[in-house]
């Protein structure tokens, strides 16, 4: 009976110095865990400014009352631009398909000589366009977070100068007929990406860069009249009827205020 209390006695003790032991020895460090990078949301509004280069084509003929008394002729010209944009952007994550989508209103204007020239049968002059504005909505996926890759479309207007015809042959001066500046409505599509620059100092820096197609006239063209007169006879009731189309490529840097979402 003595042997088992003495037992009993030793093995709690044991237990107990054990016990104390490992109360007395220091707990782990905590594992340090990096907070997670800060989520950017492109929501917000942002402004831009840049150029490009770009190209316009037309489809003209001659009409006396309406009616066509020339063949169609195709004309165009080329240059460079200087462009200036505002818009706002909402980031949402799509349904079924959990993928990142921006959508966006925007407006932006263009300036410059794209220079190229007008003519049919007899006459040919010089004709520029000297400037384009848009409005449009856009929406596109987000590659990676500062990756944007986008579609977009609206309605725009061209403003292109008036046009001095000359003889179209050797030789050949001024010819007395003219043709009014004249501004045009249509409409346009484009794709293009955006990129965050996320490694200047300068928060808030993007690159953008767009194809754009635009189209003015619709299916039947505008008619504008010519004036003046041709040999000391005016010229009543002629009108060159032209369909117009647009293409360019433009690079902006944008600076994104972000008053809605994070930054990078």
């Amino acid at each position: 009976m003595n042997v088992k209390i003495f037992t009993t006695a030793v093995l709690a003790t044991l237990a107990a110095l054990g016990t104390a032991s490992a109360a007395d020895l220091p707990m782990p460090a905590p594992v340090y865990k990096a907070p997670p990078p800060p989520v950017y949301n492109w929501t917000g509004c942002y402004v831009g400014g840049g150029g490009g280069y770009a190209m316009w084509t037309q489809n003209s003929f001659v009409t006396a009352g309406g009616t066509p008394i020339t063949a169609s002729q195709s004309n165009g010209g080329n240059g460079w631009f200087g462009q200036g944009q505002v818009g706002c952007d909402y980031q949402f994550t799509a349904p079924y398909f959990g993928v990142q989508t921006v959508i966006g209103t925007f407006g932006d204007f263009e300036g410059g000589s794209i220079n190229g020239g007008s003519s049919f049968p007899g006459f040919t002059g010089s004709e520029r366009e000297s400037s384009t504005w848009a409005v449009g909505g856009r929406a596109g996926v987000l590659v990676t977070p500062r990756f944007l890759t986008y579609v977009d479309g609206g309605f725009t207007q061209a403003r292109f100068d008036g046009v001095n015809y000359n003889f179209a042959f050797a030789g050949g001066g001024p010819s007395g007929l003219s043709l009014a500046a004249q501004t045009y409505n249509g409409w346009f599509i484009g794709s293009g990406f955006e990129y965050a620059f996320n490694w200047l100092p300068f928060p808030g820096l993007f690159l953008k860069t767009e194809y754009r197609y635009s189209q003015y006239g619709g299916n039947n063209g505008v008619s504008v009249p010519l004036t003046g007169s041709v040999v000391g006879i005016p010229v009543t009731g002629a009108a060159l009827n032209s369909q117009k189309a647009t293409q360019f490529i433009s690079t902006e840097l944008v600076w994104r205020f972000n008053w809605f979402g994070g930054h990078f």
